[in-house]
């Protein structure tokens, strides 16, 4: 890919949880020793994203921590995270309108077997194109991430409430769904059970 293409394309990560049903929140919970912030970081720079927002709320000073210091990554302050993904999304939507980014890929903190070469194919596809909704799929249903074109992120900002995030906006819109379910499962962590490899549910 190339730099101009990268330079189009910012990921979103949604790590303002408290995780209340996995005992603490997801973003510090340790997966092959790494907190899950940071590997969902990874997986969307790796993907081929030029930056990385990472949206904070709950235990903010811990996520912020087990992050550390990656370049190419700003953290995104939600101070009402509690009300759900909606204040996630919107927050960090309306941070990536402050950049220069045509598109944006959710991903969600949680995602525990989803790898960059998912954020790969969906960026591929979406080709840094403003007026994209692309959406990957395991089994034909529609699940995470989602890329998002610069065009639609207002309309998301303005609908995104609760814990339903984008979900109206893109049963409204349909986004076009691409089978990743050769990749990854998809599916999300919702308590310890979920979790592969039994990890530490935080970092020491």
């Amino acid at each position: 890919m190339g730099a101009e293409r990268a330079g189009a394309t910012v990921g979103l990560l949604l790590a303002a949880g408290a995780g209340r049903r996995m005992g603490g929140p997801k973003a510090l919970v340790l997966l092959d020793g790494q907190p899950l912030v940071r590997r969902g970081v990874d997986l969307l720079l790796d993907g081929g994203c030029a930056e990385v927002l990472v949206t904070v709320g709950a235990a903010a000073d811990d996520v912020r921590r087990a992050l550390g210091s990656p370049e190419h990554v700003t953290v995104v302050d939600v101070p009402g995270w509690a009300e759900g993904m909606g204040a996630s999304l919107r927050a960090g939507l309306e941070a990536a309108l402050r950049g220069e980014a045509t598109v944006a890929v959710v991903s969600l903190v949680d995602l525990v077997d989803v790898d960059a070469r998912v954020v790969r194919r969906l960026v591929d596809i979406a080709g840094g194109d403003a007026g994209a909704l692309v959406r990957a799929a395991y089994g034909g249903v529609g699940g995470h991430p989602v890329v998002l074109g610069r065009a639609h992120w207002p309309g998301v900002v303005e609908v995104a409430t609760g814990a339903r995030g984008a979900r109206d906006y893109l049963r409204a819109h349909r986004p076009l769904l691409v089978e990743c379910g050769d990749l990854a499962s998809g599916r999300d962590a919702d308590t310890p059970a979920d979790l592969p490899h039994n990890p530490r549910h935080r970092p020491h």
